[in-house]
């Protein structure tokens, strides 16, 4: 495991909830106080925390018909004011600010939104606060929902340039197979050469989470190919922040790759969140994909399809329809159409605004 400056520490649902479905409020004390021994240590803590649905589920009680959306937006929005409360008064008493950030989908999508965020996430590190992000579930629906919190972590830290991802679950780690199996055996490191492990992973559902331990993975996977070091460990266990600081801690690490330039790591989240597609011909495919940087030309481009403005996030395909990066406009789709195919003109998608596919 490798020393950490800015982490990014995300508390899942199943963590911070008995089995009974209320929240365990032991468990947050436990959790806070080892969050305030590591911002005395030293270290920028941002903290992404679940459970927010399990305070509603405890305070309002909705009749069983009621459509299930409803459900989880009141209760995400009754229980939002209910953890973040039970933050102020923990980390209060340990004389410990915090901010509370909510976000959707779209503020990762539009650059300036993301920015924004960013500086306003920076400037609250800065000044010793704690920030405590969370989806803003009362105005997300389906399509616009992070696949969960993971997810939400994963693009938390790839904005701040974070060092560590921790993703505390209610298991060690990812193991060989079902981890209430003896047979099971934790994957202690899945290095950046690894083969690909996750046909160990149960696909199995935590209790009162969206996501599966195969999500983790993937996110995971992503975060440490960007060259964030990311643990996934147990919260629910006695002592699991201090044995995070002192690097002996029973997790999985995964192993990060060299550090990837900040916009390239905004650039590779925006999967979900591109405007329009680029067909690009051989010639600009290899170009792109030479040892020699180079930016998308228009003279490489064989076909725009969607409506862009300048800073909108664009799907790069070949000519055969395989997917092999994104990138940021330049310019609007109407100025790239009347460029299309042209010599000499503006590179549609400069080099430091270009993300390539499984190409480092």
């Amino acid at each position: 495991m490798l020393a950490s400056k800015v982490i990014v520490i995300k508390i899942g649902s199943n963590v911070l909830t008995q089995a009974n479905g209320l929240p365990d409020l032991e468990r947050m004390a436990h959790l806070v106080q080892g969050i305030k021994q590591l911002i005395q240590a030293g270290k920028k803590v941002v903290l992404v925390s679940s459970g927010a649905v399990a305070f509603g589920r405890q305070s309002i009680a909705l009749p069983e018909k009621l459509n299930p959306v409803f459900k989880k937006q009141i209760w995400a929005a009754t229980g939002q004011i209910r953890l973040i409360n039970q933050y102020l008064d923990l980390f209060g008493k340990l004389e410990q600010p915090i901010a509370q950030i909510l976000v959707t989908k779209e503020d990762f999508r539009d650059r300036k939104h993301f920015l924004n965020m960013k500086n306003c996430l920076e400037a609250l590190l800065q000044q010793g606060i704690l920030p405590i992000v969370n989806e803003n579930d009362t105005v997300t629906i389906t399509e616009l929902m992070f696949t969960d919190n993971d997810e939400l972590a994963s693009l938390t830290a790839a904005m701040i340039n974070a060092d560590t991802l921790l993703l505390l679950t209610n298991v060690d780690g990812i193991f060989t197979g079902p981890p209430s199996e003896p047979s099971s055996e934790l994957i202690e490191k899945v290095s950046s050469s690894m083969p690909e492990v996750s046909s160990y992973i149960s696909a199995t559902k935590s209790s009162f989470g969206r996501g599966g331990m195969l999500t983790k993975y993937a996110m995971a996977k992503k975060s440490a190919d960007l060259g964030i070091q990311v643990i996934i460990a147990n919260g629910k266990r006695e002592g699991i922040l201090s044995e995070f600081e002192s690097g002996n801690l029973r997790c999985t690490w995964f192993e990060p790759k060299k550090l990837t330039h900040a916009t390239k790591k905004w650039l590779a989240h925006g999967a979900q969140y591109y405007k329009g597609e680029i067909t690009i011909n051989e010639g600009a495919r290899n170009s792109l994909f030479s040892t020699v940087i180079r930016s998308l030309l228009p003279v490489g481009i064989t076909h725009i399809q969607g409506e862009f403005s300048k800073g909108d996030i664009l799907l790069i395909k070949d000519e055969k329809g395989e997917k092999i990066g994104l990138g940021r406009a330049e310019y609007t789709s109407k100025l790239a159409l009347e460029r299309i195919g042209q010599k000499n003109q503006k590179a549609l998608i400069h080099y430091d605004y270009l993300y390539l596919f499984d190409h480092e």
